[in-house]
Order: structure tokens, then C-alpha cells, then sequence
């Protein structure tokens, strides 16, 4: 055999040779102490290592690396399988976040509402029955207020107001998803009547039921708006309740042509008082109008609604009208009126717009008219004013809602 058949033979036993003998390598026959315990060494290390481990499973939530989170109740650590031994939150900075474990210790959360824009850090720890140790870690960033918005409501908790108070909601940013934020308001009374919401604008919702609030009943808003999307990356943070109760029931009638008002609870006239209403070149609204503000003196310039002399000052600069209420946001009110003759009262109407009554200087003077009024109405009591010749007040002038029908009302809504 010459050499070179002969190295060719050598090649071909060794290669089947090692042919064979991986195999017998990947093969699962065989006596385990053949391959010097390598791989099953590895595999009991393995389970050994997993017999330590503890069964206790840890949840941070929002997510590591989360935008946008909650500031109310998304901060969150939940264990299963164990109980959480240490919980801690920080802000990016450092400062800690105080926190509660619940009773049974499988859940943690913030004391308080979070900051926006702040990036914190939660670090868990829990032990499972065998008291094996399970660590957690996570950071997220919570909403910032340019991607987020909330709603200026009135009236406030825990007020008393009158029957025809509306609930109304201005927010900070238009909302383009009206349906979603909408879905998100909630407003009920115990006297168990059907309340509708009107959307005025992008930014205004009011909310009231077809006839004014029932004498006596409680009235909830229930705003569950934290992480709605009320337009695009644009979120809301509000979670709260708010109650008031609605008071008697007090509707006034003005009436311009007779220059009086009469006063009724529940219908019934209680007290007569004679006014003076919008002069003929400036005649007083007509209509429903909802008393918002109540102020004992105020300041009262004519250049701020309109009225004003060649030189551009106000008409009139008054800085101490006393018992002043306010009935639009466009300047009327029902106020006391010191400076004219006291025999306008009844006979004349003299004012700018708003209905004046007989009253003193100083707003002390318990015998007036005007003090009387002012002292026996609240904020959210009517004032309906009729045959002043002019137009009726804008429903979204003030809180003057009821100036619509109650199918146009509901025609509003975005539900």
C-alpha cells in the first residue's frame, strides 16, 4: 500500500472514530459517570439553586420605565406567595415618600397624592413560608402638567347653595375626547332626579337636572378622571368626591315694569321689596339667572364692562357698592344702592344694567332693603327677571343654564 492510501485509511478510521464518539456524547444512554459528571453537576446546581430561591412574587407597579403614571393611584407593591418585609419610594433626588403596608402586608402604597414630573424609585423586598428573601426594583415618571389636566368645579364641598346651583366644570386644557372625560363625571342627588350635562366649549361642562334641585336633597360629584385622556397625550390626575346640599327653596321675581321683586320660598311670596332695573338705554337681561358670588362691599368701575366716557374712564367708579350679588359674568348684579334718590325705588329705573336696592353707605345699615336681601340669600339661589325689553341672558353667561330647554340641555351632552 503506497503512503498516501495509507494516510487516506487513517483518515477515514479516525474520522469515523470521532463520528462515534460524539454520539455517544449527545446521547442519553449510558452511565452518567462516563463523562465525568460535567453536565448533571450542572443540572443539580441548577436545581439546588432554584430550591433557594424564594417563592414570593413581587409587583411594582406603574411598570419600570414608565411616562406619564398616575399621580394618584398608580404607586403601588404587591406581593403573592409572601408578605413584604420593606417597601421604600424616593424621588430621583433622594427625598423618601412616606407609605402604608396593609394589615396582611402583601400590598404598600403612598400616604399622599404624587408630585407631576417627578421620577421615583421603589426598591421591595419579601420573604416567602420558608423565609427566603425576593428583591424588586422600578422607576417610572409621573404625568407633567403639560400633559395633563384637571377641573375647576363649583360649588364647593361641603357647601349649602341654592335650587338652582349647577354643577360646572372648567377645565385648563380643551378637551377633544368630551365622551371620555364625560364618562368620568358623575352626578346624582338623593332626591333621585335625572341630571344631564351641557358642554358649552371645549373647556366647559355644567351639569343639572331638568328642574331645579329639590329643597333639602344632597348633591355628589364624583370626578374619576385620573388617567382619562381628555385629548391627545393629555391626561387627567383628579380622583375625588365633592357634596353640598341644596338649601330651601328661594326663587325672586323681578319685574321691571312694576319696578318690583318678590321674594318666594317653595311659591309662596315671603317678602315684597321695590327695585330699579336697567335704565331704557340700558335695559337689564331677561330670564333665569343664578346668583354665583355675594360680596358685602365691592368695587364697581364702568370702563370694565363697557360703559365709559370720551376720555376712556368709567362712566361710573364706585368703590364701596355694598351687598353686592352677582348674577353674569358680563358685570349684572342685584345690589345695594346708596347714591340715588330714595324715591327711584319702585318708580324709575335708573341703573346700567343691575337691579339696585334701597340701601346705606357703610353696608351696616340692618333696616334696608338691600341688606335684607343680601342676608337672606345664598349663593345658587334664582333671580328670574321679566319685561326689561331686552334679550335673555346667555345660558353660558354665568351659571344661567336654565335659560335653555331641557331637549336642547341634553343635546349638549357628549355621553
Amino acid at each position: 500500500m503506497t503512503d498516501s492510501r495509507r494516510r487516506r485509511g487513517l483518515m477515514t478510521a479516525s474520522a469515523l472514530l470521532g463520528g462515534v464518539l460524539v454520539l455517544s456524547a449527545c446521547s442519553g444512554g449510558g452511565d452518567g459517570a462516563s463523562d465525568g459528571g460535567g453536565s448533571s453537576s450542572q443540572a443539580k446546581a441548577d436545581e439546588a439553586a432554584a430550591k433557594k430561591s424564594s417563592e414570593a412574587q413581587i409587583k411594582i407597579t406603574p411598570a419600570d420605565g414608565s411616562d406619564n403614571a398616575s399621580i394618584n393611584n398608580s404607586a403601588a407593591v404587591t406581593v403573592s406567595k409572601g408578605t413584604l418585609t420593606a417597601v421604600t419610594m424616593t424621588t430621583a433626588e433622594g427625598a423618601a415618600v412616606k407609605g402604608a403596608l396593609s394589615a396582611d402586608k402583601t400590598s404598600w402604597k403612598p400616604d399622599a397624592q404624587l408630585e407631576r414630573s417627578t421620577t421615583y424609585k421603589v426598591a421591595a423586598e419579601a420573604k416567602d413560608s420558608n423565609g427566603l428573601v425576593a428583591h424588586e426594583n422600578a422607576s417610572f415618571t409621573t404625568v407633567s402638567p403639560a400633559n395633563s389636566f384637571i377641573g375647576n368645579f363649583t360649588p364647593e364641598d361641603g357647601s349649602t347653595v341654592g335650587v338652582g346651583m349647577p354643577v360646572s366644570i372648567t377645565f385648563n386644557k380643551q378637551i377633544t375626547d368630551k365622551a371620555a372625560v364625560q364618562k368620568g363625571v358623575t352626578v346624582t342627588s338623593t332626591s333621585g332626579q335625572e341630571v344631564a350635562c351641557h358642554w358649552f366649549s371645549t373647556q366647559r361642562m355644567d351639569c343639572r337636572p331638568k328642574d331645579y334641585w329639590k329643597e333639602n336633597s344632597t348633591v355628589t360629584l364624583k370626578l374619576a378622571l385620573d388617567g382619562v385622556e381628555g385629548a391627545k397625550g393629555v391626561f387627567g390626575v383628579q380622583q375625588k368626591t365633592i357634596t353640598f346640599k341644596v338649601g330651601r327653596n328661594q326663587v325672586s321675581y323681578v319685574d321691571a315694569k312694576t319696578k318690583q321683586m318678590k321674594i318666594t320660598h317653595n311659591g309662596t311670596v315671603i317678602k315684597t321689596i321695590p327695585i330699579s332695573a336697567g335704565s331704557p338705554d340700558n335695559k337689564t337681561y331677561e330670564g333665569q339667572m343664578v346668583m354665583s358670588e355675594k360680596f358685602k362691599e365691592t368695587r364697581m368701575n364702568g370702563a370694565t364692562v363697557g360703559f365709559t366716557d370720551d376720555d376712556g374712564k368709567g362712566e361710573y367708579d364706585i368703590k364701596d357698592v355694598p351687598h353686592a350679588i352677582r348674577l353674569t359674568n358680563s358685570g349684572t348684579f342685584v345690589h345695594g344702592n346708596y347714591w340715588g334718590a330714595k324715591s327711584i325705588f319702585g318708580s324709575v329705573n335708573t341703573s346700567h344694567g343691575c337691579v339696585g336696592l334701597s340701601d346705606t353707605k357703610g353696608a351696616n345699615d340692618t333696616g334696608t332693603a338691600g341688606y335684607w336681601f343680601f342676608t337672606n340669600s345664598i349663593v345658587g339661589d334664582v333671580v328670574v327677571v321679566k319685561n326689561t325689553g331686552d334679550k335673555t341672558v346667555a345660558p353660558d353667561n354665568g351659571l344661567n343654564g336654565w335659560n335653555m330647554d331641557w331637549e336642547q340641555w341634553k343635546a349638549g351632552s357628549a355621553a
